[in-house]
């Protein structure tokens, strides 16, 4: 079992999954997240991200295997917060217009 963990969160401002990166910034795309192998190093890590409360909600910490592709979570519910959102934009909008016209 590996111990590598990267680090999730959600945008404040646009509700994203974000993970974050080498040099202490979100991104999007789990593939460049910092893989952090030393429990006591993802502890810290996410200490000072937990820091970054203007930019980002409800950091933690996940379970990764490496892969040569960037980091693989574990879970399952992080493998689908991994891939977007699991409705399709033009759905989503048709959702959201049909619960407008209901207020």
């Amino acid at each position: 079992m590996s111990n590598a963990q990267v680090i999730s969160a959600n945008d404040l401002r646009a509700g994203h999954t974000v993970y974050r990166s080498a040099t202490g910034g979100w991104v999007r795309d789990i593939a460049e997240a910092a893989l952090i192998e030393d429990p006591a190093e993802a502890q810290l890590a996410l200490l000072d991200a937990i820091g970054h409360a203007t930019v980002i909600v409800g950091a933690y910490l996940v379970e990764v295997r490496p892969t040569p592709a960037g980091p693989e979570p574990v879970a399952l519910r992080e493998r689908f917060r991994a891939r977007g959102p699991s409705i399709r934009p033009s759905k989503a909008s048709r959702l959201q217009e049909k619960a407008q016209a209901h207020v």
